[in-house]
């Protein structure tokens, strides 16, 4: 077998502006908006091979889609992180994966003073009609929308005790809800809300030793928010230690003395309503959420309860067998993360878990506006059956437990995301775009495939190859709404 995976893995250095692409099939008359991506572009620096597949240079991908037509823009986010690099050919805080240039003692001063990365490679996000990159991070970078140009920064934590807040976030309206960390000898967790021009509003917060779970989204329902506890993270005093001899986070992460759990929070009162255990998992990306009556349950609980669908991993290896060496090798050790449903009664208890579709698959996503945090039947999924990187589009019926798949030899196709049609007649009356790498020709294509037949209706060739991306956006011109969280 090709490894076609690999491109998906390699630097892109190319920066292009606004330019016409050649469009196959026909996009729907209706969709007017822009996508914008946000992922890995660059794989080095100086002569220093990064070696975690989340320490790569943040690169935005933009794609304006109008009457037929496709223009695309990317360019690297200057990040002080970026500026270091290019600059001075140095790694300026240490990533999850890579340590920070420079001697033991100035390693030794950055852990000290709490000099963290400021790399935002996660996805985007727009608040008070600005737009972010974003990671878990203090800050977001702002970006002109029609240049891509990074033009200021601002402090994602002011107004919360926190040292970062997570890249992956809920909006409700003009509604941010979102999480911050704290992190040393005691490390918190703390909910918020933030309205539209206001500071953000502490709801809950979660309190843990120097070992806290690492949490890298959370689910909504519309009475609760479901934080994942789980019996992996990073122990904070081994990184003290270890960052000036060249340890960094992925040295640092380990299993945690404490059983995984589920907690779940009443989003008005801020009171925690139960915590839900379970047997150990990892999460980084959920579905969706709601919460279900009695008479809708068909577990053996006789309490009501909170639905919660996510790709849930065993072990340590989901983010330790995330290295660029074994996801660019002709045999890759891929972390094989199912699709699962939870089931967590609200009087607390233990979760039960069924299987919905058989990884390795990431990047959950749904009709967000319409149905987040409410009961729905469709998940998409990038998944994989073979290599380093997706090789399909699932869509997963999960009231039947049932799946359809789109794929192509030598495609892999990213996070899709809903676009819903002009008064939408169903769940899945849309489309699902998806930025893909093509590891045959060398080039990426967004994709463009009916939502209810998983058949392709369009596809835009860009002028290159860029990376394999994370998370991304699409904004309709008209109502620039949120579509994944």
């Amino acid at each position: 077998m090709e490894n076609t995976w690999q491109k998906g893995i390699q630097t892109q250095r190319e920066e292009c502006r606004d330019v016409d692409l050649n469009v196959q099939g026909e996009f729907p008359t209706w969709l007017d908006g822009t996508f914008i991506g946000n992922g890995p572009g660059q794989f080095e620096v100086g002569e220093t091979a990064l070696e975690h597949w989340f320490d790569a240079l943040a690169m935005l991908r933009q794609i304006k889609i109008t009457d037929g037509t496709a223009r695309y823009s990317n360019r690297f986010v200057r990040s002080e992180d970026f500026k270091a690099a290019r600059e001075d050919d140095r790694v300026r805080r240490s990533l999850p994966g890579t340590p920070a240039s420079g001697s033991v003692l100035r390693r030794l001063y950055q852990a000290l003073a709490g000099g963290l990365q400021d790399n935002p490679s996660i996805g985007v996000t727009r608040m008070n009609k600005k737009l972010y990159a974003v990671t878990e991070s203090p800050v977001g970078l702002e970006i002109d929308p029609k240049t891509l140009e990074t033009t200021d920064r601002r402090d994602l934590t002011t107004g919360l005790e926190s040292d970062i807040t997570l890249g992956h976030t809920h909006f409700e309206g003009n509604t941010q809800w979102g999480m911050g960390a704290t992190f040393g000898s005691e490390c918190a967790y703390t909910l918020f809300r933030r309205s539209e021009g206001n500071s953000p509003k502490p709801i809950s917060r979660l309190q843990f030793d120097e070992h806290p779970p690492y949490i890298h989204a959370f689910a909504l329902t519309e009475q609760y928010a479901v934080i994942p506890e789980s019996s992996f993270g990073v122990n904070f005093r081994k990184l003290l230690f270890d960052t000036a001899r060249g340890g960094t986070f992925l040295d640092a992460f380990a299993s945690r003395d404490c059983q995984s759990q589920f907690h779940i929070i009443d989003r008005t009162t801020g009171e925690r309503t139960a915590a839900v255990s379970a047997d150990p998992f990892l999460i980084y990306h959920f579905a969706n959420a709601y919460e279900e009556s009695k008479s809708e349950a068909e577990s053996e609980s006789e309490s009501e309860s909170i639905v919660v669908d996510c790709v849930r991993f065993d072990d340590i290896t989901a983010i330790t067998d995330l290295t660029v060496e074994n996801l660019r090798s002709e045999d890759p050790d891929l972390p094989e993360g199912d699709f699962v449903r939870y089931r967590l009664p609200l009087e607390g208890g233990t979760a039960e878990r069924e299987r919905l579709f058989r990884g390795p698959v990431e990047f959950p996503t749904i009709n967000y506006d319409a149905y987040n945090a409410r009961s729905y039947q469709y998940a998409y999924l990038a998944a994989t059956d073979a290599g380093g990187l997706p090789t399909a589009i699932a869509k997963v019926d999960v009231e039947q437990t049932t799946a359809q798949r789109w794929s192509e030899d030598g495609l892999h196709p990213g996070e899709a995301l809903f676009v819903p049609a002009p008064e939408p007649t169903a769940e899945d009356d849309g489309v699902l775009l998806s930025l893909a790498t093509d590891g045959y020709d060398e080039r990426s294509v967004l994709l463009c495939l009916d939502a209810e037949t998983m058949t392709e209706q369009a596809r835009a060739v860009l002028p290159h190859r860029v990376p394999y991306g994370f998370h991304g956006q699409f904004y309709e011109t008209s109502n620039p709404t949120r579509s994944m969280a």
